[in-house]
């Protein structure tokens, strides 16, 4: 289908988005990479009056660690976190994540904010920042702010900016030594949305688990914390009998969906298989 007329701006400064955002209030809609809005708005479910582009804005897009943090700019592409040799060393569960989403086009011109304001329950971002406890630094008409990823995803396709509010920068805390992550998917086919997938962050010290971090996609209508599975294996020895019970709390608290895809009891099969192996991975304990 062809999208519903539209005005366009593309702003070539933060300040200037936020104006354009003010302007024209909720007829407004912000676009980034484009592999979200624009599908909506070719099938009418999104049918903005007027678009504004930050595309243009520069500076938005990098990669850095400072002060205790790893920073991504709101515009930097699937493609750079895939192949940052910062990421893959500090952060391989986001590398690992980027790698597996849609195919080389949609990696190079998708981005990080996007995908994160986008707000898709079955994204593959959303539950990698929710489990690496990210912050969102937002710009709007009374300044700047910071929201934290657990109050970030609010529901299906629902963040919590304000509309006349722009993700300018994503934080995530320096995972400390003896840290380790990934992100185990599962698809029908190469290329297309989780039915299910876990992001796992771990830090063990000596033989124990000191920190554990789980993130559940497609697992409800929002990404979700493991947080059963993290209250069950820290402190506890990194064995493989310890990972097998912890992970089978996978799908607790939780409420996965029924679709043409899967059942929520095969979905909480899943959560637990994965969560298990990712667990294996991450501990080097089979």
């Amino acid at each position: 289908m062809i999208p519903a007329s539209f005005d366009y701006v593309a702003p070539k400064t933060l300040p200037e988005a936020v104006a354009e955002l003010v302007k024209h209030g909720d007829e407004a809609k912000v676009l980034a990479g484009g592999h979200s809005l624009i599908p909506l708005m070719k099938l009418r479910l999104s049918t903005p009056s007027f678009i504004v582009d930050i595309g243009r804005i520069k500076d938005l897009n990098y990669i850095r660690e400072a002060d205790g943090h790893i920073a991504f700019g709101a515009l930097t592409t699937h493609h750079d976190i895939e192949f940052s040799d910062l990421v893959k060393r500090r952060l391989p569960v986001l590398s690992s994540a980027a790698s597996q989403i849609g195919d080389p086009q949609v990696r190079n011109r998708g981005t990080i904010g996007g995908a994160a304001a986008h707000a898709d329950p079955f994204g593959d971002f959303p539950a990698c920042l929710l489990a690496l406890d990210a912050e969102f630094k937002v710009v709007g008409p009374r300044g700047e702010r910071t929201i934290a990823a657990k109050d970030f995803f609010v529901e299906t396709f629902t963040n919590a900016l304000e509309p006349q509010e722009v993700l300018r920068e994503i934080r995530v805390p320096s995972p400390p030594e003896g840290s380790a992550g990934t992100y185990l998917k599962f698809s029908r086919r190469s290329q297309d949305w989780a039915i299910v997938a876990v992001a796992a962050q771990v830090t063990v010290k000596g033989h124990a688990v000191e920190r554990v971090a789980i993130g559940l996609t497609g697992m409800g209508s929002r990404p979700l914390r493991g947080s059963a599975v993290e209250q069950a294996l820290r402190g506890k020895p990194a064995h493989a009998e310890e990972i097998r019970a912890a992970a089978d709390r996978a799908a607790d608290g939780s409420d996965p969906p029924q679709d043409l895809n899967a059942s929520p009891e095969y979905r909480r099969h899943l959560a637990t298989v994965l969560t298990r192996r990712a667990l294996e991975q991450v501990t080097g304990h089979h």
